[in-house]
């Protein structure tokens, strides 16, 4: 007789729990949602633990295992729907062992927190204590040692969410972006009403410890005068700020003035600046009629933009990979990105670095504290100084050294032209060269040449530029034309207006021009002078970059447009929208866009669109609302790219969704349009438009001195400047090994390899989309209840 199989017990499924910590920040929703939704894909359960620390230590229902569809519609949401609370408990270790045990009680042993460096802290000492946590428990005979077994590593994975940008290895923190977003909104609304009755305003935002808002205010507004906490005024400030608004206004002919504070300035003995006290001394020194705006925790409020939504997204899905990869002594690690690439980083060396720049600048050791702030935040400082007022005696070059510098925008327009071009020509002034716009493009150049002279080509003052600063669209206008539809008159031009330089700024058609002009050197030595590209352009399909001026603000405003329609959405019964969204033959922002709002599909030129996608999409649809649990009124979006089908359009899809729908929803088709490119330019926008604007003028500054055939001679004198993962660097254009040869889809206008392709699949990951078949095999004993889009 055979001995009976003892049945074999099913490997337990790892618990992951979740809290947010701290001041609540936009984008910590789309965390917890990524967490969340990651962890069930990745055959975990996951758990809500509310209010923080609290819920950790007062357990019960404050400890709740979270579902696919108990996280829809979060990305949206303002705030931190499972709540933050200061915890003292928790800081006493009587407190974490109440923690301990009611994590063990849920079957938890492993914490993703997303919170300020105060909250890591708290996690990475519970982490330590752990092991003898779980000992005491066991001693004093609160839980068995069976009960503890299997719980004898805790993970611990680190998110910052903070609107102040004050974590030390990350370029930015889940939230600031948003927060920057509600300061620079502020600061345009009273633009108007400063200029109308040539007034000043004193804006004080948010920032104790840490003047990254204020800084990146400053630069987004132009504002005439900074305060942040790492780098105090010099002695007799006073005297500085009201001679440099004097001059702005008076010789300049500035209307508004703005002074922007973060709520820590103090000068260089760490005596606080108030906001009150600089509005006295612009009053009674000046005259100027000046006012206060606090704008305290409307900061904090609000939808997440765009970048905090993938970001937070991205960085969630990060968090579950490294708890399941992460072993019981490797160090606990915070998720942080550099420049567009998400890393991991030591908790404890981050939070290490972070309380250091404080320490530095309470013993008044403000260049340390500077230099200790992520890398481009010193570099970010010195950009405003120097295109803040053009004055700079000791910055200008020596006459040889001066250039005349062309400045031309080709392409469509993109937010982020104007502010690039106004940093470009307040570095010019500050440096001695001569910064000349070229009107309407290389058409415009061409058409108004010295036979026909109508000023296509320029100086640019100052004041004229500096107005730029918050200005979408084109301001010297901007054009598709090439060089090639007339390159004897350009090269005439080019020689005609003395040119040392060029800096284009645009989308493909930029990075086309300056081919040509580079291929055209050998014919015409007109164009043997350095000529650079700044990437702007809504697509974001320039090669050798990852990042081009305008696509955050395209973000922004297609996300705004998206939320509108899924509220309409939600409030007809059972409805999905197929929207339609530019990009040409790239299908970045329609894939961005997805992650950030939510998205159910997105179709995109790089995939096509074929019958059996469609089938497949219209069956999943009616599963999800036949099932929805009593949740049919949530809306559904679906993206597709311009361009990723010519058969089947944006209506098309819509009518056939509706024809197949049988009943179970509705179907509409909704095209923004050039809706998508219009608007002020985003915060990043701007910011980043300063920054690549001065980096290219530094780069064409290199060349001062050099002769044509020096020039002409090096590769990377035609050249694109660009983010690659965790670096900002020129790419030479020609040569074997060059972007034209190496990187370049000639026939559908983009980059041979796009970085963020893979973040497609995250998208049907997150929505639970099957991808093939019918899905159900896809996730066994699930089924598509569990997976439910936005």
């Amino acid at each position: 007789m055979a001995t009976p199989k003892t049945p074999v017990e099913p490997p337990r499924r790892r618990r992951i729990g979740v809290l947010t910590s701290g001041g609540d920040a936009p984008g910590m929703n789309g965390a917890v949602r990524a967490v969340v939704r990651m962890a069930i894909h990745s055959g975990c359960e996951a758990y809500a633990i509310h209010e923080g620390y609290e819920g950790l230590v007062n357990g019960g229902n404050m400890i709740r295992q979270v579902h696919w569809e108990d996280v829809r519609g979060w990305l949206s949401r303002g705030g931190t729907l499972i709540g933050s609370a200061r915890c003292a408990a928790f800081r006493e270790r009587s407190g974490r062992l109440r923690a301990a045990r009611n994590m063990v009680l849920r079957g938890i042993d492993a914490l993703v927190v997303c919170g300020g460096d105060g909250s890591l802290t708290g996690a990475d000492v519970f982490r330590a204590e752990w092991p003898g946590l779980l000992r005491e428990l066991v001693a004093t005979g609160e839980l068995t040692e069976a009960q503890t077994r299997p719980y004898q590593v805790l993970n611990i994975v680190g998110l910052v969410g903070s609107i102040d940008n004050d974590m030390s290895s990350t370029d930015a923190t889940i939230g600031c972006y948003s927060s920057l977003t509600r300061i620079c909104d502020a600061v345009d609304d009273v633009f108007d009403t400063a200029s109308s009755h040539q007034r000043g305003f004193v804006i004080e935002v948010m920032g104790r410890h840490c003047g990254w808002l204020a800084l990146m205010a400053a630069i987004s507004t132009g504002a005439d005068w900074l305060f942040i906490p790492e780098m105090p005024p010099r002695d007799g400030w006073e005297d500085d700020m009201c001679s440099i608004i004097t001059k702005n206004r008076k010789e300049r002919g500035k209307r508004r003035t703005i002074v922007i504070v973060a709520e820590g300035a103090q000068d260089r003995n760490l005596k606080k600046i108030s906001s009150y006290a600089v509005k006295d001394i612009l009053s009674t020194r000046l005259g100027l009629d000046t006012r206060v705006t606090v704008l305290g925790h409307t900061q904090r409020g609000g939808p997440a933009c765009a970048y905090d939504r993938w970001l937070s997204t991205l960085q969630g899905v990060e968090a579950v990979k490294a708890i399941l990869d992460t072993t019981p002594t490797a160090p606990s690690p915070v998720i942080t990105i550099r420049e567009n690439k998400i890393e991991r980083t030591s908790l404890m060396d981050a939070v290490r670095l972070t309380k250091e720049v404080s320490a530095r600048i309470e013993a008044k050791d403000f260049e340390t504290a500077m230099n200790m702030r992520d890398a481009e935040f010193k570099e970010y400082h010195r950009a405003y100084l120097n295109t803040a007022t053009p004055e700079h005696p000791k910055m200008a070059l020596p006459e040889g050294k001066r250039m005349r510098v062309a400045i031309v925008h080709v392409g469509a327009p993109a937010g982020g032209m104007n502010p690039a071009t106004r940093a470009a020509v307040a570095y010019c002034l500050t440096r001695g060269h001569t910064p000349l716009a070229i009107h309407n493009g290389f058409p415009g150049l061409c058409r108004h040449h010295a036979d026909k002279p109508v000023g296509s080509v320029r100086e640019v003052e100052w004041l004229e530029s500096d107005n730029w600063v918050n200005e979408g669209g084109s301001e010297i206008g901007t054009n598709r034309g090439l060089p090639s539809e007339d390159m004897e008159t350009t090269a005439w031009c080019f020689e005609h207006y003395r040119f040392d330089a060029l800096f284009v700024v645009g989308g493909f058609e930029a990075f086309t021009a300056v081919s040509q002009l580079r291929r055209a050197r050998d014919k015409y030595p007109a164009f043997r002078i350095p000529l650079i590209v700044l990437p702007a352009t809504i697509s974001n399909n320039v090669p050798g970059t990852e990042y081009s001026l305008g696509s955050d603000t395209c973000l922004n405003t297609l996300i705004t447009f998206c939320d509108a329609i899924r509220q309409s959405a939600s409030s007809s019964r059972r409805r999905v929208f197929v929207v339609e969204t530019q990009g040409g033959q790239s299908g970045y922002i329609a894939t961005i866009a997805g992650l950030a709002v939510g998205a159910t599909a997105v179709y995109i030129p790089e995939e096509g669109i074929d019958i059996q996608t469609l089938s497949r999409d219209i069956e999943f649809l009616r599963h999800n609302f036949a099932h929805d649990k009593g949740a049919n009124r949530a809306g559904k979006l679906i993206l597709r790219n311009e361009c990723a089908s010519s058969t089947y359009t944006t209506q098309v899809i819509a009518d056939m969704f509706m024809e197949e729908a049988k009943g179970r929803f509705e179907s509409r088709a909704a095209v923004p349009g050039h809706f998508q490119q219009g608007g002020k330019p985003s915060p990043m926008d701007r910011v980043r438009a300063l920054r690549m604007g001065i980096k290219c003028m530094q780069h064409i500054e290199s060349y001062a001195g050099m002769s044509p055939d020096e020039i002409a001679a090096d590769p990377r004198s035609a050249a694109v400047i660009g983010v690659k993962g965790s670096q900002v660097l020129f790419s030479p254009m020609g040569g074997p090994d060059g972007l034209e040869a190496k990187e370049t889809d000639w026939e559908r206008r983009r980059p041979k390899t796009e970085f963020w392709l893979e973040l497609q699949q995250l998208v049907n990951t997150l929505s639970g989309r099957p991808t093939q078949g019918t899905g159900a095999e896809e996730h066994p004993g699930e089924g598509w209840g569990c997976y439910e889009s936005t």
